[in-house]
């Protein structure tokens, strides 16, 4: 063999032993015994400090740690701004994003999706002497919404001229000062403050056609079909028994200033019809 080759395959081979595989990251939490979950940082109902005992608390946090529980680990919540949910996953910080995570192609295009566990909709609020009855109304129009979020995309989306934020709160007080024609966010926190505003502040209403739909699931790492698996499983199971309704109960259902109902199932995107966002 001519020498010049066996040296050069020699130097491959050794190449090749150098890069270590790509780690289980399944493995590594349970080795690890956490699963470490990046949550909004304060987006109730979601994700925010309890005034009490300051402790993270939402439905994102309770589906958090029903996950590890059936993992057999401990959760870690790990608070993130809106626009870190997908970096933070993408650069191995957490292991999981729970935060109202939209599917969207550019954000598949840097992590993994699990399957969906609900569609959710994106609702432009208004005051309520406001002339607007459709979101074509509000095209050329400044809107509030969180900053790298798909509120923001839904307005982009509409032709509208987005004014952003870190917060929902700061969007919200934007158009109560009269700053943004209306603001944009998840029906959850839209219909909040509508029922806020009904006592307190400049009143608002809501536009019923939806800026967007949108399947909501968990954030992962991508290359990583074993976590994949799992946390699909997973979900499966917590809808089948009632757990991930019974989260979403105690913070959006009936009872709640939300009153909204969880009738969707946990399935593949395949199954839904939608029209994914950029």
């Amino acid at each position: 063999m001519n020498w010049k080759c066996l040296t050069l395959t020699a130097a491959f081979a050794g190449m090749a032993a150098a890069v270590p595989a790509k780690a289980d990251q399944l493995d590594n939490i349970m080795s690890a015994k956490t699963l470490r979950c990046a949550t909004f940082a304060d987006v109730p109902p979601f994700a925010s400090p309890d005034p009490k005992t300051r402790e993270m608390a939402g439905f994102d946090v309770d589906l958090c740690g029903a996950i590890a529980k059936e993992l057999g680990v401990k959760a870690e919540i790990k608070p993130v701004s809106v626009e870190a949910r997908v970096p933070e996953v993408k650069l191995g910080r957490v292991d999981i994003t729970v935060a109202n995570l939209a599917y969207t192609l550019s954000r598949a295009e840097q992590i993994q999706f699990s399957d969906p566990y609900y569609l959710a909709k994106e609702m432009l609020i208004v005051p309520a002497e406001d002339a607007g009855k459709k979101k074509a109304d509000y095209a050329g129009q400044r809107i509030a919404s969180t900053k790298g979020s798909t509120s923001e995309m839904s307005i982009k989306l509409n032709k509208s001229d987005p004014l952003t934020f870190q917060d929902t709160a700061s969007a919200y007080l934007a158009v109560q000062q009269g700053k943004a024609r209306g603001m944009v966010a998840n029906t959850m926190t839209t219909t909040k403050f509508v029922n806020e505003s009904k006592s307190k502040g400049k009143e608002m209403r809501m536009i019923e056609e939806p800026m967007l739909y949108q399947p909501i699931g968990i954030g992962m790492a991508k290359d990583q079909p074993a976590l994949t698996a799992k946390i699909n499983e997973i979900l499966r199971k917590l809808d089948a028994s009632g757990e991930i309704n019974k989260i979403w109960d105690k913070w959006l259902g009936p009872d709640t200033e939300y009153k909204m109902t969880r009738t969707d199932k946990v399935v593949s995107l395949s199954e839904l019809k939608f029209d994914p966002i950029p």
